[in-house]
Formats: structure tokens, sequence, C-alpha cells
């Protein structure tokens, strides 16, 4: 599938996660390869954070989605955005899904339960957890 990001002026998304998670790194790499369309994506270890507008324990605790607008998400919702923008309208329909209570408070639930131990998921090394 062709990879389209946004990466110019005001149209420019990034996402920010744990570049030191082997699991976090596997879930990037899942979706450049299955999406359509992946925003920019960054490890918080190369970032200045402060010009991006996160602290260290925003992106420590949950992936980070910045954009356009003050968008602003981390977590599940960070996610859900993401299939939300897709161009194919089964992942919008997922992600609109997934942005819509009760869901969204199974899939926040879900995200922390991973973002707690994915440490100890296959493949994982140690997270450059608190």
């Amino acid at each position: 599938m062709g990879q389209k990001s946004v990466e110019s002026g005001a149209n420019r998304v990034l996402l920010v996660f744990d570049g030191d998670c082997a699991f976090c790194q596997a879930c990037v790499n899942a979706g450049h390869r299955f999406l359509p369309y992946m925003p920019v994506v960054r490890a918080w270890q190369g970032l200045d954070l402060g010009a991006v507008g996160l602290t260290r324990e925003e992106v420590r605790r949950s992936v980070q989605l910045l954009g356009p607008d003050r968008l602003r998400a981390h977590g599940a919702r960070a996610v859900a955005l993401i299939l939300a923008l897709q161009p194919v309208a089964a992942w919008r329909a997922a992600g609109r899904v997934m942005l819509t209570p009760p869901v969204s408070w199974l899939a926040e639930a879900g995200y922390r339960l991973v973002s707690r131990y994915r440490h100890l998921l296959p493949g994982s090394t140690v997270c450059g957890l608190p």
C-alpha cells in the first residue's frame, strides 16, 4: 500500500511514541504496513519536547498525537483519531466507534493495561518506563 504522511505547514500531524519500547515500535511498524495514512512518526527520545509542547511525563505515559487546530490527543484517543483520519471508510468507522462512549472508555482502559505491561509482551525489551 502506498504510504502517505502529512508533513508540511498547517496540515502536519505528529505521532510521538516511545522509541525505546520494542512493542511500541512494532505497533508503529504495523501502522505503516496496514494503514494507507500515517502521520509523521517520531520517537520522543529524539525530539525537543519543549518545542512541540510536551513533557517527559506525558510521553512516558502514552503515545501523543499533535496536529493543526490545537489537535492534541494521547493514548487510545490518539489511536482512534489516526484511524478516523484514514481514507478508507472501514478504518474511519472503526476510529469513530473508538471515539464514542462507552467504547472509548473500554479502549482507554485497554490502552492503559497494555501500556502498563508492555515490557512483558512478546518481543518487548525494557521500555523507558518511570
